[in-house]
């Protein structure tokens, strides 16, 4: 048996009335945006939640993470559980609170896909018009995101994690 769904409305009902709310995102994702008071539990981090005796409501970016993993946030959960349907997207919609930090980077994910993107384009681009060598380039991209899904260990994910704009800022 899995989680059942629940609308932000009733959502945000039952965390007034003293639901517990899990945000299972990545720490990069709950950076930019969080809906406040939410916990951060990870998936691969997923807090033991067996000791909360109220209502507990997980979400993720827009519910497809949570629904994929409802088998595993169930098991965390001893009592009342729920999948915040939509998740935060969901949450905005509804124009319920959030806390947003513009100055955080996107996502590595999404940083993964438009370095991935822009590389493959450029390799096509440049091998019609310029040199056919330049086709490897857009391969060699393909096969890097190929690898990195197949595998779970993307190498363009860790060169970007060390990029200026995802380190954390030094405090002098």
């Amino acid at each position: 048996m899995s989680l059942p769904k629940i609308a932000a409305n009733d959502a945000k009902r039952l965390i007034d009335q003293g639901a517990t709310l899990v945000d299972i995102r990545s720490t990069d994702e709950r950076a930019r945006q969080s809906i406040p008071g939410s916990l951060h539990g990870p998936l691969g981090e997923i807090p033991n939640l067996h000791d909360v005796s109220r209502p507990i409501i997980f979400h993720c970016h827009a519910g497809k993470r949570t629904v994929a993993n409802a088998a595993k946030l169930k098991e965390a959960a001893s009592g009342e559980g729920y999948i915040l349907s939509g998740g935060i997207e969901a949450w905005k919609q509804e124009r319920f609170p959030i806390v947003a930090n513009a100055n955080q980077p996107i996502e590595i994910n999404r940083q993964v896909m438009i370095a991935g993107g822009t590389l493959v384009l450029l390799g096509v681009l440049l091998g019609t018009y310029l040199a056919p060598a330049f086709y490897l380039l857009a391969a060699f991209a393909g096969a890097g995101l190929v690898f990195g899904g197949v595998s779970g260990w993307c190498g363009m994910a860790k060169l970007l994690g060390v990029m200026p704009w995802n380190r954390p800022a030094t405090r002098t």
